[in-house]
């Protein structure tokens, strides 16, 4: 009789399970070893039931690590939001928005990413809504001050009130459901405004004690402001609005540089229209000279106009705003 031996079952693959066997068979007298087990396919049963599940979920945070992702990333962005408030000129305004729209659109991807605590997941869900709306109205403003729509940051925020005031409801809800750091929003937007000056008005008042004038004749659709730098020195500046003319008296002696902006709404604290501004000079410089004689007294009067006119003589250039003399 032959005797018993180990025979090693090939591995099967069923359906959902992949199994091995291995059997102890005795050969029958005289035929030849057979191997025990059961060949896997459809239909084929498992001991244990089918393998396969679905994917773990994952866990939320708990609230005081959701405190510890929400407090860098608010931070960052509240320090972006303060920079662009503080830019004192176009150029740097320009850079800040840009900057300060990258933070919360990187912020916004970010804290999609995470898992909040169950409680505040609908709070966070329109906080990161709202930061994407906002970094895309930062981005988009940016641009407005590019084409000098916008010139100040007063006129960036008032272009972004809704956007700004959602923020501020959604960063509020959050933050009071659970004290977690997320109000961003520390300045609220003025209402839209055109503030003007008096025609002739003057912002800086120096250089007089002359004899001589300068006639301004504005025919712009925008008021503007006309500065009078002597060497280094802002010698005077004086507001004139559109369609307008004034004519400065007691202009002093010397070689005059003559820059001018124009646009919409002054704002005296920051001396700059907030929209729709340009800057510009006279290529030219303006001398003005008294002459005495032992019979008689000359000098030079001018007249400018701050628009195209037929016949004109004088070119004008544009400025940039980081070397405008406000």
């Amino acid at each position: 009789m032959a005797a018993p031996r180990m025979i090693s079952c090939a591995l099967v693959l069923a359906t959902l399970t992949l199994s091995a066997c291995s059997a102890t068979a005795s050969g029958p007298s005289g035929g030849s070893p057979t191997a025990g087990g059961m060949a896997g396919g459809p239909g084929a049963p498992s001991a244990d039931g089918p393998s396969a599940s679905a994917a773990p979920s994952v866990s939320a945070l708990a609230p005081e690590a959701y405190k510890g992702e929400l407090e860098p990333r608010h931070k960052a962005m509240a320090g972006a939001l303060k920079s662009v408030v503080g830019a004192g000129s176009v150029k740097s305004l320009n850079s800040r928005l840009e900057k300060a729209g990258e933070e919360l659109d990187g912020a916004a991807t970010a804290l999609a990413a995470l898992s909040p605590p169950e409680q505040v997941r609908p709070q966070h869900d329109a906080y990161v809504s709202s930061l994407r709306e906002f970094a895309t109205g930062l981005s988009a403003a940016a641009g407005k001050v590019g084409s000098r729509d916008l010139c100040t940051s007063s006129a960036v925020l008032t272009d972004l009130d809704d956007q700004l005031k959602a923020l501020d409801k959604a960063g509020e809800a959050l933050q009071d459901a659970g004290d977690y750091p997320a109000d961003v929003v520390t300045v609220k937007a003025k209402n839209k405004q055109s503030r003007r000056l008096g025609n002739g008005t003057f912002i800086r008042r120096g250089g007089l004690g002359g004899r001589s004038s300068l006639q301004i004749h504005n025919g712009d659709s925008r008021d503007a402001v006309v500065t009078l730098v002597r060497g280094k020195t802002k010698a005077l500046s004086v507001y004139v609005r559109k369609k307008a003319k004034y004519k400065i008296q007691g202009v002093g002696d010397g070689s005059y540089k003559i820059y001018f902006t124009h646009g919409v709404d002054w704002d005296g604290k920051s001396r700059a229209f907030t929209r729709d501004c340009g800057f510009e000079r006279f290529q030219e410089t303006v001398k003005f000279k008294t002459t005495y004689t032992a019979t008689r007294i000359r000098w030079h009067d001018w007249r400018i106009t701050l628009h195209a006119i037929s016949g004109g003589n004088a070119k004008t250039t544009g400025v940039d705003p980081e070397d405008f003399p406000s």
